[in-house]
């Protein structure tokens, strides 16, 4: 009989404690995060030109034009980027890349948010519904955000 009320309070001291954490979480505040999409697509290279599924966090004017220079490697697919001079000492540039795909009509959309502690960029791969063409694609997707000390992740 002395066993059943203590497994009782443990239980509510867990089912409490479980609560208290989830309102702590739930409490911090999310807020969308003003990005600048500078392109989005597919690349047609079949793979060829050697990016792999990533997500990447580009920092410097460097990397920027390594990576231009990678897109580029099939076809000149920076002309049709937005911009392609970035000021890094005011912006972060988030480039997301997917596998290649053996039919078109696959995407990528992100959606950016921050609390107090992080940037948060949510990836959304969507895929074709119904019929797609038969052709090698690879999606991609590259935006700039304004430039931040907190730590970028990808969920």
């Amino acid at each position: 009989m002395k066993k059943h009320p203590l497994l009782i309070i443990l239980a509510l001291i867990c089912v409490v404690s479980c609560k208290c954490h989830k309102t702590a979480v739930n409490n911090a505040k999310m807020t969308t995060v003003e990005s600048v999409l500078i392109a989005k697509g597919n690349l047609y290279g079949a793979g060829k030109e050697g990016l792999t599924k990533q997500n990447m966090i580009i920092e410097n004017q460097s990397d920027w034009e390594d990576l231009m220079r990678q897109m580029n490697k099939v076809n000149n697919v920076s002309d049709g980027f937005s911009e392609t001079k970035v000021d890094f000492s005011k912006y972060t540039i988030i480039a997301v890349f997917n596998t290649v795909k053996g039919s078109g009509g696959n995407s990528i959309e992100l959606a950016v948010t921050n609390t107090s502690e992080k940037i948060i960029v949510k990836v959304m791969y969507n895929s074709p519904t119904g019929n797609a063409t038969s052709v090698m694609t690879q999606p991609f997707y590259i935006t700039k955000i304004a430039k931040t000390d907190l730590p970028i992740v990808f969920e």
